[in-house]
C-alpha cells in the first residue's frame, strides 16, 4: 500500500519567492489497484509521480509504501522496493541495445530471447527489428517511450507508475498498450499509477485522482469521475478550477 501524508513541494522563484507546486496531499493507494492520476496540464501530476519515485524530495510530508517510511530514500533503495517508473520523456542510451537495457532491468544478462521478445510485442515492436538496435538517436521519440515501457514490464515491480505513456505513440501501438495494460491489471500482480489524459486509458482505472494547482480536486471510481471529466471538457470548462464541478 501507498501512503502520502500531508505531502507539499515548493520551489523558489528568481526574484525569491517559494512556488507550492503540490499543496499538502494526502492520498493512499491500495495494492494491486490501477489509478489514474489526470487533470490540466501544470497541475503537479508528474510531480507528484516524481516524488513517490524519489526524483525529488518533498519539502514536507511523508510517503509510505507497505509501512514502511519511504520519504528519505533514494532512488535506488525504493527501485529495490519494487517502485518502477516509465519517464515522460525516456533516456537514451547510446552504445547499448534494447536487448541489454531489457537484460538489465529483469536483473537477468541471459535473459532468452523468447521473453525479450514478449516484452517488446506488449508494446507493440516487432522484436526483429528492435533486439539489436541501439537505443540512441536513431530511434524516435515513440519508439523509445514503448522500449522503456517494455523495460518495467521486464522490471516486475510492485508499482508500476507511467508518466503519459500515450506519448508519441501512433494509434496501433496505442491500443496494443492499452490491452497490455489491462492485461496486466487483471493479474492483479502489481499497483499501478498512470498519468494520462486519455479517455480508453482512464476507462481502466479502480480510481481516478484528479490533480490540479498542486491539489486533489476529486477523486472516485471511473462510473462517477469519468462522466464529470468529459461532461467538462466537451462543455469547455477547464477541470480542476473550483467551479468546474460541484
Amino acid at each position: 500500500m501507498l501512503e502520502l501524508k500531508n505531502l507539499s513541494y515548493c520551489v523558489r522563484n528568481e526574484d525569491g519567492t517559494d512556488l507550492t507546486i503540490l499543496n499538502n496531499i494526502s492520498l493512499t493507494i491500495e495494492d494491486n489497484k490501477l489509478v489514474v492520476f489526470t487533470g490540466p496540464n501544470g497541475g503537479g501530476k508528474t510531480t507528484l509521480a516524481r516524488a513517490i519515485m524519489g526524483l525529488i524530495r518533498p519539502t514536507s510530508g511523508q510517503i509510505f509504501y507497505n509501512g514502511r517510511d519511504i520519504t528519505d530514500l533514494g532512488i535506488t533503495e525504493r527501485a529495490r522496493l519494487g517502485i518502477c517508473y516509465g519517464f515522460q520523456q525516456p533516456p537514451r542510451f547510446k552504445g547499448m541495445r534494447v536487448r541489454d537495457l531489457l537484460c538489465i532491468a529483469a536483473g537477468n544478462e541471459k535473459l532468452p530471447q523468447s521473453v525479450c521478445c514478449d516484452y517488446l510485442t506488449q508494446v507493440g515492436l516487432c522484436a526483429n527489428d528492435y533486439l539489436e538496435r541501439e537505443v540512441d538517436t536513431s530511434l524516435s521519440g515513440g519508439e523509445v517511450k514503448r522500449i522503456e515501457i517494455a523495460t518495467v514490464l521486464a522490471r516486475k515491480g510492485s508499482m508500476l507508475l507511467f508518466d503519459e505513456p500515450e506519448a508519441g505513440i501512433d494509434l496501433w501501438s496505442f491500443a496494443r498498450l492499452t490491452e497490455t495494460f489491462s492485461a496486466l491489471h487483471s493479474k492483479r500482480e502489481a499497483t499501478m499509477i498512470i498519468i494520462s489524459h486519455q479517455e480508453r486509458i482512464i476507462g481502466l482505472a479502480d480510481e481516478i485522482v484528479v490533480i490540479a494547482g498542486g491539489c486533489i480536486r476529486h477523486r472516485g471510481d471511473r462510473e462517477t469521475i469519468l462522466p464529470l471529466i468529459l461532461s467538462n471538457t466537451t462543455g469547455g470548462c477547464a477541470l480542476g478550477k473550483e467551479c468546474s464541478i460541484k
